[in-house]
């Protein structure tokens, strides 16, 4: 592990922080970085690190974090900074104390989301590549959605699944829903929107004051649907964050069939990261995909 304190004396040099004095608190509940709480008299800030060579994983990350932020709507963390420190990397950020989503924050956050997935650009993608989890996520720009999901999301998934030794039905019933997913798209236009791109219960929270914040996003354009969809996979967001995001933006009629689609990438994603226990379940979706195209 990086010596904590010349590391500070690093990030005093790199930011300019008075940073003297300050305590580190080891924090839990990642299982890609570790992650620490560096609190002087004044302030507190959150730090994330790493090896060397996931630098432009956090790159990435804290380019997604000011996209959002950008975007005026929900909360994130500022990004104060990130790069290399002898073996390691690291990223810098405010630190939030976080409680639990509920009530009204979750009315909030689906009022927020809505807003921000008004905000669409003309091509589908991003102009960075980022990780979902630590799995590499290719953001090649597409101006047609089904293009993209296809060759970006999916295929890009079940060739990961295929070299970690994942052949047989999951192979042979996906690169046949492959060919004819289009078929959900049936007099549906998505729209390029700015989506978290890893929105599930885990990745969201509220801070002292009630105000929604996100974060660890893997942000890209793409259909809004794919964000409500993620929301939904771990335990959801509550009924008020539903209803508030749908009188603001409704979700089209096609929505609850199109979710399995877009869940299934992180259900390979599982699979890829963590093992055969996902396995059965993507097969299961790909056969229920397949079944409601006839």
């Amino acid at each position: 592990m990086a010596d904590l304190h010349q590391l500070v004396d690093h990030l005093q040099q790199q930011t300019g922080l008075e940073l003297a004095n300050c305590a580190f608190t080891l924090l839990g509940g990642g299982d890609i970085n570790t992650a620490y709480k560096l609190q002087t008299p004044q302030r507190s800030w959150f730090i994330k690190i790493n090896q060397a060579s996931m630098l432009d994983m956090f790159a990435a990350e804290a380019a997604g974090l000011q996209e959002l932020a950008k975007a005026g709507q929900v909360k994130v963390p500022e990004v104060v900074c990130y790069g290399s420190f002898q073996q390691y990397a690291y990223l810098m950020l405010e630190f939030i104390a976080l409680g639990a989503l509920r009530g009204e924050s979750l009315v909030l956050l689906g009022r927020q989301l809505a807003k921000q997935h008004r905000q669409a650009q003309t091509c589908f993608g991003w102009h960075c590549d980022n990780t979902i989890g630590s799995t590499p996520q290719s953001n090649r720009r597409h101006d047609d959605w089904l293009t993209f999901w296809h060759q970006e999301r999916l295929s890009k998934q079940l060739e990961f699944a295929r070299n970690k030794g994942y052949v047989g039905q999951l192979q042979s019933k996906g690169e046949k829903l492959l060919v004819s997913f289009g078929g959900f798209f049936s007099g549906y236009q998505p729209v390029a929107a700015l989506l978290h791109g890893d929105l599930w219960i885990g990745n969201a929270a509220a801070d002292k004051q009630g105000n929604p914040v996100i974060y660890d996003p893997a942000c890209y354009y793409g259909d809004r649907e794919a964000d409500i969809a993620m929301t939904e996979l771990f335990g959801g967001f509550g009924p008020e964050f539903y209803a508030s995001y749908q009188n603001t933006y409704p979700l089209h009629s096609g929505y609850q069939v199109r979710k399995q689609l877009y869940n299934l990438y992180h259900i390979l994603n599982h699979l890829n990261l963590f093992g055969s226990g996902y396995q059965s379940q993507a097969v299961s979706m790909i056969e229920r995909l397949l079944a409601e195209l006839g």
